[in-house]
């Protein structure tokens, strides 16, 4: 089916995602995830089709289009997380009495039909169709080619899956080729907000093509900051895994920023930890005075390698820190490992970033972590949706006024007057009525 045909249906159906009941969103989210696993054989089968074609790719670029058992049990927990959270769709977000007899409530609803294009990952793709499912969303995926074969047989399984469930034809679509891409940026009338998942240049490139909102990202130049007053065994293990846990990952650390006065005990104890995890360490002068390790060019700190290389700085304290995350980060997440809460408040606050962490790993920066059920990933905008990207990112809202025959003219003309009573529930939203 061509693209535009395939947004036309997909704008057809959100307006059925967005009326289904909560049930049947999760009853299609456990039949998803049972077909998955029914029809594990077969992607695994696609899968290894695609990493034979894979050519020269990196071996942090082959982990991510690899799709075998692990990121299989992966994405079926995240299924069943997201079961389990609460609808979103429907929410009152407020409610104001304006008047006796009338009523004002913001009320959350699905944005419509979502186009997402990202890189290889073909786990990514079950969790970005599972999120619209759960939130009432249509979408559009495009994955990378070299993963083609692979989201083929997802896209095919969560369909089948989820319409036999009650879910309307159409609601998910899969976009293959590189004009598909293009086609998409022209669909403003068909397409509510675009996700693109890649490199800076590439959503720079979706943002300057089209005229559809678009939820972007910068690159993932992610930092840690050791203060003087870090326990230097807690620093080392909270650098290493936000380094070496998963260095393909977008969260992971790129930039290691250490207090001079810790620096000539912490630093041969990271050393150390990173050598046997076999990272590369990229060095200041500073940093190689103390530790062997690889002279690091201005380059470096502008670098997301996605891979098990770390550049090194030492500075002088926490002002010299914040000040090189202001010039060099990407607004994604930074951490700071300290026993001082003072310091750490200060970093906590001053730092602006999407994500900013005390005493723990870069990686908990995600979606599932964060217990919004999954992600479509992490947003550096500072508006509608910042950080990991749940379903909260995937739903606007609109005002519903509930009148008893209220008109206008009495309000301008002195005859009634406006009381504006919040009528919050101080604890969880409520919902609308059936």
């Amino acid at each position: 089916m061509d693209i535009r045909e395939s947004a036309a249906l997909a704008k057809h159906a959100s307006r059925a995602m967005a009326t289904l009941a909560s049930r049947t969103k999760d009853g299609a989210l456990e039949a998803v995830a049972s077909a998955l696993v029914a029809a594990g054989a077969s992607v695994f089968a696609a899968n290894g089709e695609d990493l034979l074609g894979a050519g020269t790719l990196s071996a942090p670029s082959l982990k991510r289009l690899s799709y075998g058992e692990a990121k299989l049990g992966e994405s079926t927990a995240m299924i069943d997380a997201l079961v389990r959270l609460p609808d979103p769709s429907g929410a009152i977000l407020s409610e104001t009495e304006l008047d006796s007899g009338l009523v004002l409530r913001k009320t959350a609803c699905p944005i419509g039909v979502i186009g997402m294009v990202f890189e290889s990952r073909p786990d990514a793709l079950v969790q970005m169709a599972a999120l619209c499912l759960k939130s009432g969303n249509a979408v559009i995926l495009k994955g990378g080619s070299e993963a083609l074969r692979t989201n083929r047989a997802l896209a095919g399984i969560i369909s089948t899956a989820s319409v036999a469930a009650g879910c309307p034809k159409g609601w998910i679509a899969l976009a293959e080729t590189r004009e598909d891409v293009g086609a998409m940026l022209a669909l403003d009338d068909r397409i509510d907000l675009l996700v693109p998942r890649g490199s800076n240049s590439f959503v720079r490139h979706v943002m300057d093509n089209t005229r559809i909102p678009v939820l972007g990202h910068a690159d993932g130049i992610v930092h840690a900051y050791v203060d003087a007053s870090a326990d230097p065994g807690m620093a080392v293990r909270i650098v290493l895994d936000s380094k070496t846990q998963y260095p393909a990952a977008c969260n992971a650390l790129e930039t290691l920023l250490v207090h001079e006065s810790l620096a000539a005990v912490f630093l041969p104890l990271a050393k150390a930890a990173f050598d046997a995890a076999g990272t590369e360490l990229r060095g200041c002068e500073r940093t190689r005075a103390i530790i062997d390790c690889v002279p690091a060019t201005d380059d470096d700190w502008d670098t997301e390698y996605l891979d098990l290389i770390l550049s090194v700085r030492v500075v002088r304290d926490m002002d010299e820190a914040m000040a090189h995350i202001r010039e060099h980060g990407s607004g994604h997440t930074e951490t700071i490992v300290a026993d001082d809460p003072v310091a750490a408040e200060r970093f906590l606050s001053e730092v602006d970033s999407a994500d900013v962490f005390w005493n723990a790993s870069t990686r908990f920066a995600d979606g599932y972590r964060f217990g919004l059920g999954a992600e479509l990933g992490i947003s550096t905008s500072r508006i509608h949706a910042r950080g990991p990207v749940g379903l909260e990112g995937l739903m606007t809202y609109k005002w519903k006024l509930y009148g008893s025959g209220q008109v206008v003219s009495d309000y301008a003309e002195g005859r009634s007057r406006f009381t504006h009573r919040d009528m919050r529930n101080a604890s969880a939203p409520r919902r609308n009525s059936p």
